[in-house]
């Protein structure tokens, strides 16, 4: 809970800060990079700094949860620290790593608003600061305290490597070791780290795609201008060792037995994929609608396994839309104005952030409560800064 001392300062200057705090951020990461070159090999993805979206992410959550402080006293914003909890134990993030983000994002804060900050106005920042990091230490700590091991990182050998449609691979995974297995849920996903032609080691979160429990599958699509798929697609071979995380991620399926809609576009089919693939091996008589939008039918990665899932459950039902039409699909980008969606459905989504946000306002005023709609982001969670 926020200070009462702490409250005026906050609601002065969230305004300010949110305002500059996409300006902030580059500076922290600037400052932090400069004195700790060594987190950019195996933890911060050099990609998303050069983009601008772990900037995004970080600016987001740090302006959504004091804001969720101001206007829901007593209160912290549960689903924002889960999600960035999950991230953060898939990379291994410890407890004095908060201390090196607090020095060198509070020297970025006092550099860009040298002209106005105060004592009153940094003691303020530093609660919230202190405030989310304390409460995601906590969230951590349970999450590595569940696993069934106490390693971050465990050795797996590429026990197969076949194509998933245009561009895509899926890459099945053994252990490698005697390391205790951690059971993944549907939906869950993995950390992989890989090494670059220099040396860099860089990290990927995939969701895992078809069976969850002990076993391992993801699949990706290949980036011709990124960093790890094309190691992942072009280098790494049946037979070699690539060490992957435990597994993570809040967005799995939940107990009930009301109707499911596992809604998806291009590779974001992979954390449904999953999900419908745990439906199917129990035999679930909960009705299941499966929605996928992808450019053309032969770009869809796991086209095989999801219809071949939909077939084995009398209850499910597949509908497609492709931008190049095909017999059987809806021609252009899914919408849900076009679906008869079940009462009480509870919407799992994934895909490309417009499609996202499209998809969730269709639902949302086609009376699915937003508690009943989870979804997954691909790399850092900038829905929360936009």
């Amino acid at each position: 809970m926020l200070s009462e001392k702490s409250r005026p300062a906050i609601e002065a200057t969230l305004p300010l800060v949110g305002s500059r705090i996409g300006a902030i951020t580059p500076k922290f990461y600037s400052r932090l990079f400069a004195a700790h070159p060594e987190l950019l090999d195996g933890l911060f993805s050099r990609s998303n700094q050069r983009s601008g979206n772990q900037q995004q992410a970080l600016a987001g959550s740090i302006a959504a949860f004091a804001g969720h402080l101001l206007s829901n006293p007593g209160t912290l914003p549960e689903a924002v620290l889960s999600r960035i909890a999950h991230k953060h134990a898939s990379l291994g993030i410890t407890e004095p790593q908060y201390q090196v983000v607090y020095e060198h994002l509070f020297a970025a804060i006092a550099e860009d608003l040298a002209e106005v900050i105060t004592p009153e106005i940094a003691e303020a920042w530093t609660e919230v600061y202190w405030l989310m990091a304390d409460a995601l230490v906590k969230i951590e700590k349970g999450l590595y305290a569940s696993q069934a091991n106490d390693r971050m990182w465990t050795p797996w050998r590429v026990a197969a490597k076949t194509p998933a449609g245009t561009g895509a691979m899926t890459f099945t995974l053994e252990p490698a070791d005697d390391t205790p297995v951690t059971a993944a849920l549907p939906g869950q996903y993995v950390s992989v780290k890989v090494v670059l032609p220099e040396g860099l080691r860089q990290v990927r979160q995939y969701s895992l795609s078809a069976d969850a429990g002990s076993s391992r599958t993801f699949t990706t699509k290949l980036d011709d201008g990124g960093e790890v798929s094309p190691v992942l697609h072009n280098n790494v071979q049946a037979g070699d060792i690539l060490e992957i995380s435990n597994p993570y991620g809040e967005i799995t399926l939940k107990d009930g037995d009301g109707p499911v809609v596992l809604a998806s576009a291009g590779i974001g089919c992979t954390p449904t994929a999953s999900i419908l693939r745990s439906l199917a091996d129990t035999g679930t008589d909960r009705q299941v609608l499966v929605l996928h939008a992808e450019s053309t039918l032969d770009s869809w990665a796991l086209r095989g396994q999801m219809t071949a899932d939909v077939q084995r459950l009398d209850s499910a039902q597949l509908q497609l839309w492709l931008e190049k039409p095909e017999a059987g699909a809806r021609e252009g980008f899914m919408s849900l104005r076009e679906v008869d969606l079940p009462a009480d459905a509870s919407l799992y989504l994934c895909g490309p952030l417009p499609f996202m946000k499209s998809i969730r306002n269709e639902a949302i005023n086609a009376g699915i409560p937003a508690t009943r709609i989870h979804y997954e982001v691909f790399g850092p969670d900038i829905w929360l800064a936009s």
